[in-house]
């Protein structure tokens, strides 16, 4: 990975001509244009699906890092190993700090998706099980969709619209089925995550059209350093600690998987095929997150959990086509 994985989109993108020989290249005319942009979206939905897998796992490995960890040092600990990593990338890459005019975006991005969304989800999953508190992810896509048109001046389709509405109701039934539907005393965190997450996901898909995918992310993680380092000493002095196998591995993949690789995918997508349509991908995100809390904490899933599938599987498959 280095500065050269860039998400920035060009308006002139060169590619092989025929006529050419192969070592010669010259900017894309008439069919080849069309057949460019189509790679393009391709490989942006597919970036953006692996984001949406890596945040599936999330949800279940918080409630793994808890068995080791309270909510408090346990976000603390996962952001700082999370820019540790993301600054070695950063140092290898010999990668540049951002221009003044990216560091607000960047501040968004670190309030968002490094402290805002894994502290209220965390401290959710100390009262609420993974299927009730992937309400809020169930919500997220029309959340971030929202916030995007608010921020860009985009205005989806009316079919857009309505797919995205009836997907998120979908899983919002489904979801909510699940957990019995009754609401918990965790539920405040979760609504208060679903709006900083999706400034997050909204001001840093923005930016990753200017920066690499991956380097906002970095930066974000780097951005709050200072407040993970503080935030680690006083959780791990005030919070016991007692290691295990699952509470390792959570914290890990937390850090690792969800927090840098998982948002590093998921930026450079979104940059691609635009934050309103990416964030439908993660209509998905709460099904895949049930899966996970069925093999890997025992968790009971509903029979009705095909006909969700296929029903969240059907409107997404409309918002990409809107």
């Amino acid at each position: 990975m280095t500065a050269e994985n860039s998400a920035t989109l060009h308006t002139a993108i060169a590619v092989e001509h025929p006529a050419r020989p192969s070592g010669l290249r010259g900017p894309h005319r008439g069919p080849h244009r069309g057949r460019g942009l189509h790679g393009r979206a391709t490989g942006g939905t597919a970036l953006a699906a692996l984001g949406v897998i890596a945040f599936s796992l999330t949800f279940p490995a918080t409630a793994w890092g808890l068995e080791s960890f309270g909510p408090w040092s346990f976000v603390a600990v996962r952001s700082l190993l999370a820019a540790l990593i993301a600054g070695g990338f950063l140092l290898a890459g010999r990668v540049p700090p951002p221009a003044r005019a990216h560091w607000a975006g960047l501040a968004v991005v670190a309030a968002g998706v490094v402290v805002g969304f894994p502290l209220l989800t965390t401290l959710a999953l100390t009262t609420s099980t993974t299927s009730h508190a992937a309400v809020v992810v169930g919500l997220l896509p029309l959340t971030t969709a929202a916030v995007s048109a608010l921020r860009t001046g985009a205005r989806p389709s009316r079919r857009f619209w309505g797919a995205a509405v009836a997907g998120a109701a979908v899983v919002l039934g489904f979801t909510l089925a699940q957990s019995g539907g009754a609401l918990s005393a965790g539920d405040g965190y979760l609504f208060g995550a679903l709006l900083v997450c999706a400034a997050g996901y909204t001001e840093g898909g923005r930016l990753a059209r200017v920066l690499p995918g991956w380097q906002v992310i970095g930066w974000a993680l780097v951005l709050c350093l200072p407040l993970s380092l503080a935030g680690s000493a006083l959780g791990l002095a005030y919070e016991p600690v007692h290691l295990t196998g699952h509470g390792l591995a959570g914290l890990v993949w937390a850090a690792a998987g969800s927090t840098f690789l998982g948002l590093y995918v998921w930026y450079r997508g979104m940059a691609e095929i635009g934050a309103p349509r990416a964030s439908q991908l993660q209509l998905a995100q709460p099904l895949l997150t049930l899966v996970w809390s069925v093999a890997l904490l025992g968790e009971h899933l509903s029979p009705a959990a095909p006909a969700a599938a296929c029903a969240v599987l059907v409107c997404i498959a409309v918002t990409q086509r809107a």
